[in-house]
């Protein structure tokens, strides 16, 4: 089969391009044909053989070029074209969209349903029913759904992208479009991480009857025979929706107990400025797996629209328990009590109370990390078959 994957990135910028380039790479061995779509750009890991790629837009550049980008984030001519040579010369049979609003815009929906080809539509995250793609603003405790039923006008109203009165113009006009449009319908199917996301979805689109819930895949890991060390560990992006500053007012309230974090963002300063944290900066492969199965615990304080979080499936498959946030698809991967324990999102004194309880009742600890070997999960095999099976029934 000829696959087409479709995702603004082309090379390892987060969950979503993980995602894509392992998907990608274990379908190309299984057989498949398989190319890529998204921006040029010299990162770029993957790509098609004509070498047509969207232009590299950057919302965060100072440049004069960003005076240009109120009429390419709705429909992008150039990103059209560039997307009908790479159908004229590969002749995908089905494709996998990704990540493409504002850099991609759907202008790439259009142009692939011109040709007749089947979409899959993974939702990474919630960008088809929230212009910033986070439920989340400052005005809001908890999750925001304030835009929800095509309220987008609240979306200028909180200034929710990147705090800017004007992006959130464009974001709300842009969701405002292609829900009068009905665009989002034109994709055949929607694969949801998470039984939440397809919640948000089914009660924000008009999308039912056409998504299906997928947990993502795992690499399989193979815990090694490494003592458990006296440490709670947290990995992953150092941001504000991450939850970090909870977890570090929780760190500041239990002196006697060592964190260890994993990771970078913007937070990186105020981790650094605390006594008992160590940071070890970015990790991956066989050193970010030392340091999680060696691991008390870790922790997920996520205070955003978290969908299918590998930190916690990985933690799991490595046998260490987790205290998530009850956000967002958390709550699916964490059986309470049992794998690992929830606290409400955003409270740092629940947070301090079930690390400090967990972190003193080590026999506790020792259940749970038994209890994660039965958790299951899709291996990137089995996921595959899945998604061939998608792209199967739709060309038939």
């Amino acid at each position: 089969m000829r696959i087409l994957i479709v995702n603004k990135y082309l090379y390892r910028r987060g969950g979503a391009e993980t995602y894509i380039l392992k998907l990608g790479e274990y379908l190309g061995e299984s057989g498949n044909d398989v190319e890529y779509f998204g921006m040029a750009d010299e990162r770029n890991e993957a790509g098609n053989r004509v070498g047509a790629y969207s232009e590299n837009i950057d919302f965060h550049s100072q440049s004069l070029k960003k005076l240009t980008y109120p009429f390419k984030i709705i429909y992008s001519f150039k990103t059209a074209s560039a997307l009908r040579r790479v159908i004229d010369d590969f002749k995908p049979d089905a494709v996998l969209l990704n990540n493409f609003n504002y850099q991609l815009t759907p202008s790439v929906i259009y142009e692939l349903k011109k040709h007749n080809i089947p979409i899959v539509y993974t939702a990474h995250d919630s960008q088809l029913v929230c212009p910033s793609h986070r439920m989340k603003n400052s005005a809001v405790q908890g999750l925001c759904r304030e835009c929800g039923e095509g309220r987008y006008y609240r979306c200028i109203k909180n200034r929710c992208i990147h705090s800017s009165r004007i992006r959130s113009i464009l974001g709300a006009a842009e969701a405002y479009l292609y829900r009068i449009l009905h665009t989002y319908r034109l994709i055949d199917r929607v694969i949801c991480p998470s039984r939440f996301m397809e919640k948000e979805l089914l009660r924000n689109t008009d999308l039912t009857g056409k998504t299906v819930v997928m947990h993502n895949f795992i690499e399989k890991l193979s815990p090694s025979e490494a003592e458990r060390e006296n440490y709670v560990l947290y990995f992953g992006r150092y941001s504000e929706e991450k939850g970090i500053r909870t977890l570090i007012r929780a760190a500041q309230n239990l002196p006697s107990i060592q964190f260890v974090f994993a990771g970078g963002g913007d937070l990186e300063e105020e981790i650094n400025g605390v006594d008992n944290i160590r940071n070890l900066g970015f990790l991956t492969g066989k050193e970010l797996q030392e340091v999680i199965e060696k691991a008390a615990f870790s922790v997920l304080p996520a205070e955003w629209a978290e969908n299918c979080p590998f930190t916690v499936m990985e933690s799991q498959s490595l046998m260490t328990p987790v205290i998530g946030a009850d956000i967002g698809g958390i709550p699916e991967l964490i059986d309470n009590g049992r794998t690992g324990l929830l606290f409400e999102s955003g409270n740092s004194d629940e947070l301090t109370e079930k690390i400090e309880y967990l972190y003193k009742n080590r026999e506790l600890c020792r259940q749970m990390s038994a209890e994660c070997a039965s958790v299951c999960y899709d291996t990137i095999s089995e996921y595959s078959e899945r998604i061939l099976n998608l792209f199967e029934g739709l060309i038939k």
